[in-house]
């Protein structure tokens, strides 16, 4: 049986562009015992794909030039020598960037098929909130009451870190990209505030804050206890600005630094780090499985209620993969965005 993979052809030098990939043609090996065959029917595009495209150690291998790009999907058991799986069971892998392909049960995971759209298992009920959910009530240790910032807001791991912290009792505003994101933020996804990043004037020279820093001022005027770092850079910086004593920094993700072809200068301001006791935490979702459960039970009756809003950029097609990735990382999106398989 004949399957369709995208490949990474070359390492992208500064934003990846559409000759980064390759589309290829491959023969599947026969289904043996312990193995299944799955038809992909959804596949994630997520930032975190740009740093496994450069090659340098990390805390996953990087991706390998000449073969399929991995990533998180939701596809149809099709035919199974597994007892654990049988044909139609919905499963979910890091099998993505294909159509059809063949692995050991063992690596799959069964998810709910009565869960519609299927997509959602890679969203709101998937790693990116997961993400939101972790970064917030472990790393962050967040309070009810306390006053929250959101970068990349109208995300796929922003809007739900905010509308967790709103659920939690808390104030929060939230950075996007454009005004329509920002009454988004405020009016669907219950926001207190929202800043438009692109609207604001160029950041000055000097140790003047930057008018991102300024309108976040103004915007939660009693400080920020907590900032969901998903962007970096100016944000980062304008966060720390506005902080207040022993606030606390859960960094998830730096998006606006993954293309930069030259290291670019950190915060200005970091010495608030010290005079205001502050505590900042990186972290990766991959080493919070043992808390799947406890995120499920928590997260699944406010989406099954309504309470938990969520959106998601769908892409047709396989092939409009790579152009769904890069338009991920320029921020087309609202929400998750996903690439249905047809």
């Amino acid at each position: 049986m004949t399957a369709t993979e995208i490949r990474l052809a070359s390492r992208p030098k500064g934003w990846p562009t559409l000759d980064n990939f390759e589309m290829v043609a491959v023969e599947l090996p026969a289904v043996t015992d312990g193995h299944v065959l799955v038809r992909n029917q959804f596949m994630s595009v997520d930032p975190y794909m740009r740093g496994r495209m450069n090659d340098v150690k990390s805390y996953v291998p990087p991706f390998q030039i000449g073969a399929a790009l991995q990533g998180g999907a939701i596809g149809e058991v099709v035919e199974s020598r597994d007892p654990s799986l049988r044909p139609g069971a919905i499963v979910q892998s890091m099998r993505g960037w294909r159509d059809l392909f063949v692995a050991p049960a063992k690596e799959l995971r069964e998810v709910d098929a009565s869960i519609q759209p299927l997509s959602a298992h890679l969203g709101v009920l998937g790693m990116p909130a997961m993400t939101a959910w972790i970064g917030l009530f472990k790393i962050a240790q967040l309070q009810p009451g306390e006053r929250v910032f959101v970068s990349g807001a109208a995300g796929a791991v922003g809007s739900i870190a905010g509308q967790l912290a709103k659920l939690h009792g808390c104030f929060v505003v939230g950075s996007a990209g454009s005004a329509d994101k920002v009454k988004l933020v405020t009016e669907e996804f219950g926001f207190d505030a929202a800043i438009n990043y692109r609207d604001l004037p160029p950041a000055k020279d000097g140790t003047e804050a930057s008018a991102l820093q300024r309108a976040l001022a103004g915007a939660a005027p009693e400080g920020i206890d907590v900032y969901f770092d998903n962007v970096g850079g100016d944000h980062l910086e304008a966060a720390m600005g506005c902080m207040r004593d022993h606030g606390r920094i859960a960094v998830c993700g730096s998006i606006s630094r993954y293309n930069d072809e030259a290291p670019s200068a950190g915060p200005r301001n970091m010495f608030v780090v010290v005079t205001r006791r502050l505590t900042m935490r990186g972290f990766l979702v991959l080493d919070w499985g043992q808390e799947s459960k406890a995120f499920h039970a928590e997260v699944a009756p406010l989406v099954a209620s309504g309470r938990l809003k969520w959106r998601e950029t769908v892409v047709n097609g396989l092939a409009n993969a790579p152009q769904a990735f890069i338009d991920m990382l320029k921020g087309a999106n609202v929400g998750k965005m996903v690439v249905k398989i047809l």
